[in-house]
């Protein structure tokens, strides 16, 4: 983990000589990097510079940079498809450069984004994810092929977790970030739905994933079908 953290911080100070802040995030920060795990570097230029994210190799190991500025750094801390990648990596990365204190002041505004959560669903964004999340149950019990089946199980699993994280307020994720996400939102029933799922790949049988998928939705308010509207803007 050390190496990484001092490869990364080369590099910010051969790329981006000029930061005012720069972070690792990502499990290079965690200590749980794999030999193929890419870098993950948010880097806070001074005004004028270009916002921009960017994917080098270096020394063979991707690394994928997240350049902003502070007029631009609010808007991908507060508006982040309700991830909260951003507000994660400025907040809660390992420091590699700092310019009279801005790691630390941009760090403090990161976590407190983070620590906050995202802003809860409107009514209609709540019905929008039901009803998302009914259809997929219903593709999900009335599935017969098993290749439709897993897909299908993929998708309703995807619908449920991020549902689930919007309920308690939490940020999800991406691929492998998801599950992790989910666990941090609700352990129990994050689990409940991990398995669920795990037991539709191994043994083609969704009777727990269609269960667990319907108390979520109970919770929610109940299943969306008939009577959905939805306005185009």
């Amino acid at each position: 983990m050390d190496d990484l953290v001092d490869h990364a911080r080369e590099l910010v100070a051969m790329r981006y000589p000029g930061a005012l802040a720069a972070f690792l995030g990502g499990s290079a920060s965690t200590g749980t990097a794999t030999p193929t795990s890419d870098l993950d570097i948010a880097v806070l230029m001074p005004a004028g510079h270009d916002t921009r994210r960017e994917t080098t190799r270096e020394r063979g190991r991707l690394v994928e940079w997240f350049v902003h500025t502070p007029e631009t750094i609010d808007r991908f801390l507060d508006n982040d498809e309700r991830r909260g990648v951003m507000a994660n990596v400025y907040g809660k990365g390992i420091v590699l450069a700092d310019r009279d204190g801005a790691a630390k002041e941009i760090a403090a505004k990161a976590r407190a984004v983070f620590d906050a959560g995202p802003e809860r669903l409107t009514a209609e964004q709540l019905e929008v994810r039901r009803y998302g999340l009914t259809d997929a149950l219903d593709d999900l019990v009335d599935a017969a092929d098993p290749h439709e089946q897993l897909a299908v199980a993929d998708a309703a699993f995807t619908a449920a977790a991020i549902l689930l994280c919007d309920l308690r307020g939490s940020w999800h994720g991406q691929g492998k970030w998801l599950p992790r996400r989910l666990l941090a939102a609700d352990e129990g029933f994050g689990r409940r739905l991990l398995d669920a799922r795990l037991q539709v790949a191994r043994a083609g049988d969704a009777t727990a994933l269609v269960t667990v998928i319907g108390q979520l939705l109970d919770e929610a308010g109940g299943p969306v079908r008939e009577g959905f509207r939805r306005t185009a803007t």
